[in-house]
């Protein structure tokens, strides 16, 4: 496992290029930096300048090497690097609330933003007028949008949204993609048709995740529960309530296993036989309390750095100092991720190596 400190000021989303030598992040502003990693440090080489709002989105496609950033501006901009400088091209999402969330189709040939207007923008690149445009999935969402995630197929895409539903739409795109084949999720897939609705929780539906399969989809609320469902059994849904703080994003690192973090610092496995979800393991190790040992001078010192005592101060003994806002996976996929990575509310940005946590800890078995 890795820490990196990059800022001050919290990370409120970020993203990885295809080789994972450059990350993308927003430190919580209407800026997007863009870091590469050269030998053990990271340098920032791009500053990505267009929006005249907060960036709440990034998705970096891998292999088009485009990004597409997403704001309070309620705008979205696609950004090509050209000659070392990346050009920026606006969308026009055709919405009167903030842009939420975004997210690139698998085959990079359009992208959904989700927004406060109670609606989804699925936007495709026009080649006869050479411009982006979008078209909206609106009913029958009741709430912002809060996360997106799309199937393996391209077509169906999940949402997550504060009107306390995970829902499964079809984003079919007939100029710019063959009719899609059936899926367990369902066979008719016209635009804008609702697959699966879920019952509906107690809490905002703030994180989103398909299966590598695409056959289950996996979702966190902020009433601290955990939800999958299976295609094959959707009238069932497995929820467990944890006892954890809200939870606010979450993945699929195997077809039976997820990583899921928020408020607690900490990123959580758990795992989906199939039947129910259960509670699998705290993925990070404790380090130890600085202060035992120290010298009555370094205790002095302490106290008049923090203006606090050895007997009221608190310090987290988590890798994060505050909550996780994103979690992705780095090597593996959601088949078999061996890497994923977190960042947060404290400005840094973990890696977590599932092979050396299945090592320190024991009784650690992913399935």
């Amino acid at each position: 496992m890795s820490y990196h400190s990059f800022l001050l000021e919290p990370i409120s989303c970020h993203a990885w290029n295809k080789d994972r030598t450059q990350i993308a992040l927003c430190p919580n502003s209407h800026e997007v930096h863009i870091y590469k990693k050269e030998g053990a440090k990271w340098n920032r080489i791009h500053e990505l300048k267009e929006h005249s709002g907060h960036v709440t989105g990034i998705s970096w496609a891998p292999e088009s090497n485009r990004i597409v950033t997403c704001g309070t501006d309620r705008n979205a901009y696609v950004w090509s690097l050209k000659s070392n400088v990346w050009k920026p091209t606006l969308v026009i999402l055709r919405i009167n609330r903030a842009a939420r969330c975004v997210k690139w189709s698998p085959k990079e040939n359009k992208f959904a933003v989700g927004s406060g207007s109670r609606l989804i923008s699925i936007c495709y690149f026009e080649k006869e007028n050479d411009w982006w445009v979008c078209k909206h999935i609106k009913k029958p969402i009741r709430s912002t949008i809060l996360n997106l995630d799309w199937h393996p197929n391209n077509i169906l895409l999940a949402a997550g949204s504060s009107d306390f539903k995970c829902r499964i739409f079809s984003a079919y795109i007939k100029e710019v993609e063959e009719k899609p084949s059936p899926t367990p999720w369902g066979s008719k897939m016209p635009f804008g048709e609702l697959m699966y609705e879920s019952s509906g929780t107690g809490g905002w539906v703030h994180g989103v995740c398909f299966s590598d399969s695409g056959d289950r989809v996996g979702w966190v609320s902020h009433d601290c529960t955990v939800c999958v469902t299976d295609s094959n059994k959707k009238t069932v849904t497995a929820s467990l309530n944890t006892e954890s703080l809200p939870l606010l994003t979450v993945t699929f690192i195997t077809e039976n296993s997820l990583v899921a973090a928020g408020h607690d610092c900490y990123p959580v496995l758990f795992t989906y036989d199939g039947e129910k979800v259960t509670f699998g393991w705290k993925l990070d190790i404790p380090k130890q309390n600085v202060q035992r040992g120290m010298s009555a001078l370094a205790k002095f010192k302490n106290l008049d750095k923090h203006a606090t005592s050895d007997e009221n101060s608190f310090m987290l003994d988590t890798v994060h100092k505050n909550s996780i806002s994103q979690i992705s996976n780095l090597d593996g996929g959601k088949k078999n991720c061996t890497r994923f990575c977190t960042t947060g509310m404290d400005g840094g940005m973990a890696i977590w190596d599932l092979k050396t946590l299945e090592a320190e800890l024991k009784g650690l078995k992913i399935a």
